[in-house]
């Protein structure tokens, strides 16, 4: 291994030797890293988010209330009300009065 004399070197002399430095330094670490992420595939399996994303599935939830004004409005009970039974809860039916027969 060289010894420099780093105090008696010129700035352009420091300077390229910092500029060597560094590039053995860099190529270096890189292959380190490459070292490092090999050991690591081989540790934890590679876990595709695309099949691991999904959903799961819920099943179908049947209506359990209807408008009377309009057919095609119909609520299964889950989360919030809508507006039509709000109103109509409003003015004084009860909740029963939508239910649908099965």
């Amino acid at each position: 291994m060289k010894r420099y004399d780093l105090k008696s070197m010129s700035t352009d002399q420091l300077s390229i030797l910092y500029d060597e430095i560094t590039a053995i330094l860099t190529e270096k670490m890189v292959a380190q890293k490459r070292v490092l992420e090999d050991r690591l595939k081989q540790l934890v399996p590679v876990e595709r988010t695309s099949e691991t994303a999904r959903r799961r599935p819920y099943p179908i939830v049947l209506p359990k209330y209807r408008n009377p004004d309009n057919k095609s409005e119909t609520w299964a009970g889950r989360g919030k009300k809508p507006r039509w039974l709000s109103a109509q809860l409003k003015s004084g039916k009860q909740i029963e009065d939508f239910r649908i027969g099965f």
